[in-house]
């Protein structure tokens, strides 16, 4: 029986032959672990722990340096991994003998070193990106319960945070930055691997950047705290956010705040009720919208409705205004509409659903 690598590799060779291509060179990172089981991070951003070959045969090859060779024979059959010394050049021949139209994924590599690739000769090169993002946009079994696990450490984290601000463990003169490190802490102690991606804590004002970096600026009162944050568990990413208000729950700030959080709530659950199997990302991107067009406030509407989940905290598919993707069975994608007012500050509801033959269930 082949290994869930092994038929993924399968699923990916199959596109690959449809395009035409006598093999494709996978180098991005996140693929090569999702096709091979091999090193999920690469040693640093100028280099390469490694690179998947897909060949038409389905002799397929991973090929690496001398660092990573003896990692790579634990994932991978010894007499099919290629160590490489000057990698642009031992590459190319590799994949000299796997043919000659080959597919690589341009976003993937520096324009440099495909320049080198190219320079080698004797191989026909051509752009093929998506075509592995394409095979894990529908998730397998495997991969639901890795993302049903790190999802309930996220709300774990949720209920202890939401907790911790009601009781006064984080006070007032709390900042930013310490309540991301609380967060993070509650991760890594209770079974993350790490964060899925950096935590945002926005108080008040800077509640208004939907990508806010934590400050020393204190929690302080009456005004909202936006919080962003994911974990990885069994190498499979969660993403949340919720908006709480502080201080006392009365007065004309907490009016408008409320107004805001229902208006965001409501426009979430428009597109949840509607989201199942044939139905676009732009079709739900628009009926969240609608709810806030409807109130006159569209214009502080100002990304899109979510994204795929998965191995990456950010993948295909994009529920957006351009998204003509379907939505599948087996997709997993954040819903996540938020209004934004500079000055003032912001809300944003995040919740990840697993789509399903009759609609989506929230993970």
């Amino acid at each position: 029986m082949k290994t869930v690598h092994a038929q993924r590799r399968d699923a990916v060779r199959a596109l690959a032959r449809a395009r035409g291509l006598d093999a494709l060179l996978v180098s991005r990172d996140v693929n090569r672990f999702y096709l091979s089981g091999f090193e999920l991070h690469d040693a640093q951003m100028n280099e390469s722990s490694g690179r998947l070959v897909i060949t038409g045969d389905g002799r397929d090859w991973l090929a690496t340096d001398s660092r990573f060779a003896e990692a790579a024979t634990r994932q991978w059959d010894p007499e099919r991994v290629f160590v490489y010394k000057d990698e642009a050049r031992d590459v190319a021949a590799l994949l000299k003998r796997c043919g000659s139209r080959i597919g690589f994924e341009a976003r993937g590599v520096s324009f440099a070193w495909a320049r080198d690739l190219g320079k080698q000769g004797g191989l026909f090169l051509e752009a093929a990106d998506g075509l592995t993002e394409k095979a894990r946009m529908r998730k397998g079994q495997e991969e639901i319960g890795a993302l049903q696990a790190s999802f309930a450490l996220n709300h774990a984290m949720l209920e202890w945070l939401g907790q911790s601000l009601s009781e006064g463990r984080f006070g007032e003169d709390a900042k930013e930055v310490q309540l991301a490190w609380g967060i993070e802490r509650f991760f890594r102690e209770n079974g993350a691997s790490e964060l899925a991606f950096p935590v945002i804590a926005a108080r008040g004002p800077n509640a208004a950047l939907p990508h806010a970096i934590p400050g020393d600026e204190r929690l302080g009162r009456d005004c909202p705290l936006l919080v962003d944050a994911g974990c990885r568990v069994n190498a499979y990413c969660s993403d949340q956010t919720r908006t709480w208000w502080l201080g006392e729950k009365s007065g004309p700030e907490h009016a408008r705040f409320s107004r805001v959080h229902e208006l965001v709530s409501s426009a979430q659950r428009a597109a949840l009720d509607m989201m199942r199997p044939g139905v676009t990302g732009k079709d739900a991107y628009l009926a969240a919208r609608a709810v806030f067009e409807k109130a006159g406030e569209a214009g502080a509407f100002t990304h899109g409705l979510g994204h795929g989940v998965g191995l990456e905290t950010h993948e295909a598919p994009s529920l957006n205004s351009r998204s003509e993707t379907p939505l599948e069975p087996g997709m997993v994608v954040t819903v996540e509409p938020g209004l934004y007012y500079p000055g003032w500050g912001g809300v944003r509801l995040e919740y990840t659903v697993l789509v399903e033959e009759d609609g989506v269930r929230v993970l």
